[in-house]
């Protein structure tokens, strides 16, 4: 049998909200069920802070500017090693985190797929989150895309 060749991704994602929660945890979801995606080499930020101290857990780490520049570090590193940058987004509730992640995924040349939840797919979307996006899915199609097979596709919504 021949198998696809798995992809690795940087799964950036706000979690800061409990729209950010739910996008976060669907997405993750999707991925883990993708047979196209290799989840288990893939970069989770959250899963990948430094000395594996998570900021959700401990916010008390905002203050330590050691842990904070070796977790932006890593996930510098994580942008950078990964086959393909997938972020969910949410077009009312912009994560300012994963717009410079985006960027850095862009000035890396690396394949860039926004995730909106269905309910808000087709609403007006950040000028440079939409210019930087190479495809914008579906919440429902994370599952079933195949990441082996990139492609370019406009977002429907407007831009602002």
């Amino acid at each position: 049998m021949n198998e696809s060749k798995q992809k690795t991704v940087y799964f950036a994602a706000g979690w800061f909200s409990p729209a950010q929660e739910k996008a976060y945890a669907d997405a993750l979801e999707a991925i883990k069920a993708n047979q196209t995606i290799d989840v288990e080499n893939s970069y989770i930020p959250l899963e990948h802070q430094y000395q594996g101290l998570r900021v959700d857990e401990h916010p008390e780490l905002l203050e330590d500017k050691v842990w904070a520049q070796a977790t932006f570090n890593g996930d510098v590193i994580g942008v950078k090693s990964s086959d393909i940058f997938l972020c969910t987004y949410l077009p009312e509730e912009e994560d300012i985190g994963c717009g410079v992640e985006i960027g850095l995924a862009k000035a890396y040349g690396k394949y860039i797929v926004l995730v909106i939840p269905d309910e808000d797919y087709g609403k007006s979307i950040n000028l440079m989150s939409w210019g930087s996006a190479d495809i914008v899915l579906k919440m429902s199609d994370l599952e079933t895309f195949d990441f082996n097979k990139p492609y370019f596709d406009f977002y429907p919504g407007a831009v602002y």
